[in-house]
């Protein structure tokens, strides 16, 4: 029998980058343990077009994309979370809705690609520092044995994550 997959939700203030980039870059790789979502505290309603053009460049299907209000998944019939994981300090130091799932959450906080001023090329590159970031730390998610592993131990496993 498969097991249901572990519901992912990314958070950030805007959703409109680095929560729409982890969510993308989870649902792309394959795993089907694992089903990603994202959501913003104040959604901005659009999401960057940068964040869309390196999620190409990297071959990430961004169909379905769009940025949304985080209140659709503390809703008693959203999907069940069995993980929360900010994405930006603003989103982490703000008072989250109560998780009907009781998920377990995480911070991997992140500088903001979409605040930084220069050429196109810096932006472009800081896109792609934040795509390689999260994919790697999407990666270290994906090796760990969570069916295995006591609750407390998961917790623990997906904080640190923000420190490798």
């Amino acid at each position: 029998m498969a097991h249901k997959p572990f519901n992912v939700l990314f958070l950030c203030t805007g959703n409109s980058a680095r929560s729409i980039i982890a969510e993308a870059l989870l649902n792309s790789l394959g795993d089907e343990r694992f089903a990603a979502y994202s959501a913003g505290s104040h959604p901005s309603g659009v999401v960057n077009p940068i964040a869309l053009e390196e999620l190409r460049r990297l071959r990430v299907p961004t169909d379905g994309l769009h940025s949304k209000g985080w209140d659709e998944f503390a809703q008693p019939d959203a999907v069940p979370l069995s993980f929360v994981i900010t994405v930006c300090d603003r989103a982490a130091g703000e008072m989250c809705p109560a998780w009907p799932s009781q998920p377990i959450t995480a911070h991997w906080g992140m500088a903001d690609p979409a605040a930084v001023e220069g050429s196109d090329a810096v932006k472009r590159k800081a896109f792609h520092d934040v795509a390689v970031m999260m994919k790697r730390r999407i990666d270290i998610m994906r090796s760990l044995p969570i069916e295995s592993l006591e609750r407390l131990a998961i917790q623990e496993q997906v904080r640190d994550i923000a420190n490798q």
